[in-house]
């Protein structure tokens, strides 16, 4: 063979390797990531010849597929759809799996999971049309619809967590959407409706809960703060703090005031206990300064900051700044500067104080059932970090109660009930606009429930949407419907 030819059967080799080895990774490496593309197509319309699997709320269906005359043979449909929105997402022949539990478990839905493979072969050696598995939710109905119709018009986020297992109660973002208008097979009204919803500025497909712009927790994180100082082990309820009319951010020449330039101690030296009751901004930030950034960043990954949480959709990791200066540290011990959270977050803190220092992993789906309604999986309680010490949560627990009970906190009482709360008002932008915030558990001496509560600020210039005056009623409303009488 001469050269020329030689050369010539050594490029027509190196391509039918090339090509082997591509058609290969195609059909091996990444045939469960292209096929589990939303923009699929062909997917798509095999996954309408089955019924996909419902998402069920204590038994009932809040999402399920029904029976249609047209090509696609099947169209879901989502009762209580803007109560339930942001958990369930929706399922579209335009857009696919998109938001919620939709998404996040669309294999399991769609009957494509690896869990669900001995069904499939069931499936197919019995003649079987093939059929997605359902998913039973930890939601609690009386919850989320308390959390609902409390939140009504306001933009905000609402979050329950039973203490105990991380079992999410109650997940409501609003404003919501009707997930029916773009799972409907009239195309042309579901691209209109998806149009629609994509350039509303108020971000309706944000599931505020868990992602988006995250929101600084203003006063609540003063519970981290509270935290890490009792856990220093130089602090005690008792500890005299610096708590002046005003406290001069360090290096500068700002002085940062209380709320409503109250003094929290007549001699301008609160105790820790006492700061927490009445949110003393001017102890917290001199606190803040003592500790240093460097054990409340510590204390707050305790909590669960930094870390991406799937419940199974994916949660937002909540932030505490890298390298503050002083005065950013002072600022931080307020909940302001650069502290970003998620209102899961911010339940998880009081969760965790609820649960004697011990955080849990929050997860929304309970049970995964096959068609024959055997488990193919069941969610088990897991502890994500011990946060505090049990001595350290029952005093903050303390000062969480005395927060509902004589402090800022009080329109979340429960008759008759124990609640341990913490309120906030966290300034954001340049405008003076303030969003309001409420977290707590109770009852205080035996938990069952955790919640956390945002209402985005309604106006570009703050007007009084204090977290005592707005979440929590929100909060009120959610506790009490998941306290067991």
């Amino acid at each position: 063979m001469n050269t020329p030819i030689r050369r010539l059967a050594y490029v027509v080799l190196a391509m039918f390797t090339a090509l082997l080895l591509a058609s290969t990774w195609i059909q091996f490496v990444q045939a469960d990531d292209l096929r589990e593309r939303p923009n699929n197509r062909r997917t798509l319309i095999d996954t309408y010849s089955r019924e996909r699997g419902a998402i069920l709320v204590d038994g009932d269906a809040v999402a399920r597929s029904v029976a249609t005359d047209d090509d696609l043979e099947w169209e879901r449909r989502y009762d209580q759809a803007t109560r339930y929105a942001h958990v369930t997402g929706y399922w579209s022949f335009i857009y696919g799996a998109g938001l919620g539990l939709e998404r996040a478990r669309n294999g399991v839905l769609a009957g494509t999971d690896d869990s669900l493979f001995y069904q499939r072969l069931v499936d197919v050696v019995t003649g079987r049309p093939p059929q997605g598995a359902s998913l039973e939710l930890t939601i609690d109905p009386q919850v989320q619809a308390a959390a609902a119709e409390a939140l009504g018009d306001q933009r905000g986020a609402a979050v329950a967590i039973d203490p105990a297992t991380g079992a999410i109660l109650a997940m409501v973002s609003r404003p919501a959407f009707d997930p029916n208008a773009l799972s409907s097979h009239q195309l042309n009204a579901v691209e209109q409706a998806y149009e629609e919803l994509s350039q509303d500025p108020s971000r309706p497909l944000v599931n505020r809960a868990l992602a988006g712009d995250l929101y600084p927790p203003g006063s609540t994180f003063k519970l981290v703060v509270a935290a890490a100082a009792l856990e220093s082990g130089e602090f005690t309820p008792d500890s005299e703090l610096e708590g002046g009319l005003t406290y001069t951010l360090p290096g500068t020449t700002t002085d940062l005031p209380n709320f409503g330039g109250a003094a929290c101690h007549p001699e301008g030296t609160p105790s820790l206990a006492r700061s927490v009751q009445v949110s003393c901004n001017t102890s917290f930030a001199w606190l803040a300064g003592e500790l240093g950034a460097d054990a409340l960043r510590e204390q707050a990954e305790e909590f669960g900051f930094g870390q991406t949480l799937q419940v199974p959709m994916t949660a937002t990791p909540s932030t505490y700044p890298e390298d503050p200066d002083d005065a950013q540290t002072a600022l931080t011990g307020i909940g302001q500067h650069e502290v970003r959270v998620t209102p899961l977050q911010v339940a998880m803190i009081s969760a965790g104080i609820a649960n004697d220092g011990v955080v849990m992993e929050p997860y929304l789906v309970d049970t995964v059932r096959n068609r024959d309604l055997e488990v193919a999986e069941q969610t088990d309680p897991r502890a994500l970090s011990r946060a505090v010490s049990g001595a350290t949560a029952q005093e903050l627990t303390d000062m969480m109660v005395s927060v509902v009970e004589q402090g800022s906190g009080q329109l979340a009482a429960v008759p008759g009930v124990s609640v341990a709360g913490k309120t906030g008002t966290a300034e954001f932008g340049d405008s003076g606009a303030a969003h309001a915030w409420f977290t707590g558990f109770a009852p205080a001496d035996d938990p069952q429930i955790a919640v956390a509560v945002v209402v985005e600020s309604a106006t570009d210039n703050w007007t009084g949407e204090t977290g005592g005056r707005v979440a929590a009623p929100v909060a009120q409303a959610m506790l009490e419907a998941g306290v067991s009488p």
